[in-house]
């Protein structure tokens, strides 16, 4: 591999500002006087230091609630959680920029060189790509993990431009999986999957280090891309409603208690099997808005997520709900097929 660029003069200094100012503890005026420079100037590189990535700060108090919840989400789901606080009358928008915001952060804690991450397309995905913070990696890989094609466009323009953000800002190679997000038959699907092609990829998802995506659901606020992108069609809904699905990962459906068995449409879906995904050592789930709670609730039930980032009304309420409340229901399925035919 070619050897890496020399890091830039403004790196360098604000790397040695920031170590001097984080971990020896220096003043910005010691600081200034050691760099040679003005105390203005050592407030601009320490600025920098963490617009840019190089200085992630985390805050851990154990009075505040989100912290409380994290611990007992911990306990009763076994799953790593990141309570992202978010003001209560916040709209659906917002509250998705925030918790997006605060997951492209914890992201660079997770991802480094050598390392394998895949993504999966969505607004939630999409979101966290404008918010990424660069972040130098060498021999890394960001990886596709469901196609984005459907019968109105090839879905290119949407999913390659979220990946491509991941790419550049962590310097890694991406891997597009060049495939529709459903094919018409599941005959297609197992023939194309053995393609030398196709499996080149299918094999780099199933050794990645890191899973990312969110929760699609038929009743979020603010609509999964899968429900309103030309995706499924009308006898799609109804078979979705019937099944009493709730909610999708990677374009993969799964019910309330977190089972794919006889899902019609699984058998024709691009994204990666259940079981494939739970071998991923790490896999962040990032959800914001109540609308999205069955659905969480299915993914945690089906065993898929270790880290989820969360704001923190869901945490109350996915803490406070039992899950019986949430099971799938006919009227559940009926709302859904209503829901995604207007």
């Amino acid at each position: 591999m070619p050897a890496a660029p020399p890091p830039s003069i403004k790196m360098r200094d604000a790397l040695r500002a920031a170590h001097l100012y984080y971990m020896q503890d220096l003043t910005m005026d010691a600081i200034a006087s050691e760099l040679g420079t003005s105390r203005s100037s050592v407030s601009r590189l320490l600025s920098y230091a963490r617009e840019s990535g190089l200085v992630d700060i985390r805050i851990r108090s154990p009075l505040e609630m989100s912290t409380r919840w994290e611990r007992e989400i911990v306990r009763r789901f076994g799953v790593s959680a990141h309570v992202v606080p978010v003001p209560g009358g916040s709209s659906d928008v917002d509250r998705q920029e925030r918790v997006a915001r605060g997951a492209a952060r914890i992201l660079n804690q997770y991802f480094d060189s050598n390392m394998s991450m895949g993504v999966a397309w969505g607004s939630t995905m999409s979101a966290i790509s404008r918010h990424l913070s660069p972040k130098e990696t060498h021999n890394s890989d960001i990886v596709q993990l469901n196609g984005a094609g459907n019968t109105h466009t090839t879905g290119i323009d949407y999913a390659s431009e979220i990946l491509r953000r991941f790419a550049e800002s962590y310097s890694a190679r991406l891997q597009q999986f060049p495939v529709p997000a459903f094919f018409d038959s599941p005959d297609t699907r197992r023939h194309l999957w053995q393609e030398r092609s196709m499996r080149r990829v299918l094999d780099m998802q199933s050794r990645l280090d890191i899973a990312l995506f969110g929760v699609g659901s038929p009743f979020a606020d603010i609509p999964s891309h899968v429900y309103i992108g030309g995706y499924l069609d009308p006898d799609d809904y109804q078979s979705l409603s019937d099944e009493n699905v709730v909610g999708d990962v990677a374009t993969v459906f799964f019910r309330a208690d977190g089972s794919t068995e006889g899902i019609a449409l699984n058998a024709r879906a691009t994204g990666p099997d259940f079981e494939v995904l739970r071998r991923i050592p790490r896999r962040v789930c990032v959800v914001s808005g109540l609308s999205k709670l069955p659905g969480l609730l299915g993914a945690l039930a089906a065993h898929l997520v270790t880290d989820l980032i969360i704001d923190e009304g869901s945490a109350r309420a996915l803490l406070e709900t039992p899950a019986p409340a949430l099971d799938a229901t006919p009227e559940r399925g009926a709302q859904l097929s209503g829901s995604m035919r207007e």
